[in-house]
């Protein structure tokens, strides 16, 4: 649906070009969630922005549907962006038009539907967002999140292939955050709308994406599915931005990195074997003790998930291991150097 083929965007400063992008390869699937994630400064917003050619590449390649759009002016840069609807942070409302007259505009702008046409979508429109009865008001008059709701609605009304949120809930509370979310999802599922969501909190990637790209000083660093990122970060940046998700500030982390010559484990429980006692069991089979170190248990999207960090002693420490792998839950040696009996033991057992 949308490729970037070796972007880079530089601004010019004092003292020469500064590189907001360098070097970007992403490839986004129609119908996907896609979350690009990254600290202030990284160059999440550069990014979207030239998905709709708000801004132009200094180098690279940007193509949409199939179709290299790069260049696009005129009528077909126009055309693009019909088909690419944007919400933003603050809103970016209107506030000498009602609620109505917002998600109206971008249908006016365009010169094709009559005042019924554009009345009868604006209905349909403010009915899916759930904001029926608020057409008549003007933006003063709405909470944060009613507005944004306005946004995503006015972003939906030329029938856009690809939705861009450019920090989208950053001004929201955490419980309007997720209607927001919800609502985003939902969008997905019914239009199968191609979304694309900027944010520098991991726990918005959590709860809506389906795969995510870690953006760090214009690179793009860490890309895969949202579970594997979020539960197995492999690049510092990553890493800082999972931490900070947590209420604890990280502590699953904090303890891996201690000395615990290597009994200590990290154990990742995924979809149903979350809600199963397989730990307990391969305990009581292997007659080891455990300790729960740290650990997080909740969703991502629908999935269920569980990650500890559990201290192993006892009789058969290998074989509780392996039998954890065969169990299907992942197991990473913590604390160091791995004791070579536990690898060597787990992977013939397994």
């Amino acid at each position: 649906m949308i490729r970037l083929e070796n972007i880079t965007k530089s601004f010019a400063g004092k003292e020469g070009a500064v590189a907001a992008l360098d070097g970007i390869d992403l490839t986004i699937a129609k119908g996907e969630i896609f979350g690009i994630i990254g600290s202030s400064g990284a160059g999440k917003s550069t990014l979207v922005r030239l998905i709709n050619l708000l801004e132009r590449p200094t180098g690279g390649e940007v193509f949409v549907a199939g179709e290299r759009v790069t260049d696009a002016k005129g009528q077909r840069l126009r055309d693009l962006r019909r088909t690419i609807g944007m919400v933003f942070q603050h809103f970016n409302l209107l506030s000498a038009r009602t609620v109505a007259g917002n998600v109206a505009y971008p249908l006016e702008l365009t010169g094709q539907y009559g005042k019924a046409e554009i009345a009868e979508r604006v209905a349909a429109l403010l009915d899916r967002v759930g904001l029926s009865e608020h057409a008549q008001k003007y933006p003063r008059q709405l909470s944060g999140g009613q507005k944004q709701r306005v946004g995503i609605a006015r972003a939906l009304a030329c029938e856009p292939q690809v939705l861009l949120c450019d920090e989208a809930t950053s001004a929201l509370d955490p419980q309007t955050t997720g209607a927001v979310l919800d609502l985003l999802r939902q969008i997905n599922r019914d239009l199968g709308v191609t979304i694309v969501l900027i944010t520098h909190e991991m726990d918005v990637i959590r709860r809506a994406c389906d795969r995510v790209a870690v953006l760090d000083r214009g690179r793009v660093v860490e890309t895969g599915v949202v579970t594997d990122v979020f539960l197995h970060p492999r690049h510092a940046a990553t890493l800082r931005l999972v931490r900070e998700a947590e209420p604890d500030g990280g502590s699953l982390d904090a303890v891996a990195a201690s000395d615990l010559a290597g009994r200590a484990v990290r154990l990742t429980f995924t979809g149903p074997s979350a809600h199963k006692p397989i730990l307990g069991r391969i305990a009581r089979e292997n007659l080891i003790d455990y300790a729960i170190l740290a650990g997080r248990v909740g969703h991502i999207r629908e999935t269920p998930y569980a990650q500890f960090i559990v201290s192993l002693s006892g009789r058969d420490v290998a074989g509780a291991i392996a039998g954890l792998r065969a169990s299907g839950v992942d197991v990473e040696l913590q604390g160091g150097a791995p004791v070579p009996e536990i690898e060597e033991r787990a992977r013939h057992v397994v």
